[in-house]
């Protein structure tokens, strides 16, 4: 019995790559009972961090290896979005941006699990649950320590994110700034996101700041085949109206008082 429990613990060991949570339920499923479970957390080869969530026993972990096993153990559509996504790719240097503030998106029926959420993984969570995009658009994978692959918002996904955010949560003309550095999108990628996007205020925004960019690729987008809705949006008072997306911006924003990079 002895030498069988090295054996079983080590297979289990194997299974998933360092760094990552183990969830009890994605270890249910490959076998491993409460029971013995309890075992390896006596004999400390697995430490619990929060009811349904395990890591082993001198394992280091942060909330992307957290982010791993919901996408991977889980089966969630939560991923790294926004401005975290855009830095995680090296795309937001020039911004004064804390990674002390993560931005996690999700459906709109995906909560984070209580473990995730007491857990503290030493940075603040923005978490957003919404279908104003499909989960499976837009995505790409990342690598992260050569230890696993991350799901994550594309660039073109990661900025529709931000003007979803805006103006409440998301500086509008930050907006700008992230967008005016965006130069390589790929135009059928974007396309895609544009017609399946939901947000009337999300593709007016996004056109109107595209083609301010004077970004090569937005020649390259068939505007008529994205619904943008009917009447007039607003996104902040005192503002100015750009008759042409029925938009109205901050007039500094329209004024192009923002330095380009």
């Amino acid at each position: 019995m002895s030498t069988n429990k090295p054996s079983k613990i080590n297979k289990l060991l194997g299974l998933q790559p360092p760094g990552v949570v183990l969830t009890s339920n994605w270890l249910s499923e490959q076998g491993y009972s409460p029971e013995l479970l309890r075992k390896y957390r006596n004999s400390q080869w697995l430490f619990s961090i929060g009811t349904g969530a395990m890591i082993r026993a001198n394992d280091q972990i942060d909330y992307l290896g957290a982010i791993y096993s919901l996408q991977q153990q889980l089966n969630l559509s939560i991923h790294p979005g926004a401005k975290t996504a855009l830095s995680i790719q090296g795309r937001i240097h020039f911004l004064d941006f804390s990674e002390k503030e993560i931005y996690l998106f999700g459906n709109a029926k995906e909560s984070l699990p209580v473990w995730f959420v007491n857990y503290d993984w030493g940075v603040k969570i923005n978490y957003y649950t919404s279908s104003f995009l499909p989960a499976d658009v837009g995505m790409i994978l990342t690598e992260k320590k050569e230890n696993f692959d991350l799901k994550i918002s594309s660039p073109a996904r990661a900025i529709i994110e931000c003007l979803f955010l805006a103006p409440q949560s998301q500086d509008l003309m930050e907006c700008f700034q992230i967008m005016q550095g965006l130069n390589n999108l790929h135009p059928q990628k974007t396309q895609q996101l544009l017609e399946l996007c939901t947000s009337v205020k999300v593709k007016r925004l996004f056109l109107y700041l595209a083609e301010k960019s004077g970004h090569a690729w937005f020649k390259y987008l068939n505007v008529e085949n994205i619904d943008l809705g009917k009447g007039n949006r607003s996104l902040v008072k005192n503002g100015i109206y750009i008759k042409k997306y029925k938009l109205t911006v901050p007039r500094e924003m329209e004024k192009n008082e923002y330095p380009d990079l």
